[in-house]
């Protein structure tokens, strides 16, 4: 089973700023950026997947997740690439390659070559354009305890 979009998701400029947030409209569907250092998930450790929060597509795991001292959340690879496509920015006068969600086209950041191997890529993402799913805790089989009739 993949996790990759099945169709692509396709509403109106109207409907998308009815479903997020102001911030989250600017940053996903205008191609803003956030400011660096004052996203949700800019520093967090929360073990999860990381999602589109257009459309809910799986893009990066926390596993990935690194410190890259930019102020925002960045990544060394996506959960699956397929659910990612990379687009030539040249706006701002730079030359950049911006990262969309392959399902929805939400724009979610830009992919550097700085980043930590084992791939040595840098995915630098809005938190605007994320939803953080944290991992459910593990659940613990209290069959392996102590026998109660042992003594």
């Amino acid at each position: 089973m993949t996790n990759s979009p099945k169709r692509p998701v396709e509403l109106s400029p109207e409907e998308w700023k009815k479903r997020l947030t102001p911030e989250q409209y600017q940053v996903a569907r205008a191609k803003g950026t956030e400011r660096a250092f004052t996203g949700e998930y800019w520093n967090s450790k929360t073990p999860g997947t990381y999602r589109c929060v257009c459309c809910g597509t799986p893009l990066f795991s926390s596993d990935t997740k690194f410190d890259s001292g930019t102020g925002w959340p960045s990544f060394w690879e996506p959960v699956e690439g397929s659910n990612v496509r990379e687009v030539e920015d040249r706006s701002l006068t730079m030359r950049r390659t911006e990262v969309v969600c392959a399902a929805c086209d939400a724009h979610l950041g830009h992919v550097f070559p700085d980043g930590p191997q084992p791939t040595g890529l840098r995915y630098c993402m809005n938190s605007a354009s994320l939803r953080l799913d944290p991992d459910l805790p593990a659940a613990t089989d209290e069959s392996d305890g102590p026998d109660e009739t042992d003594g």
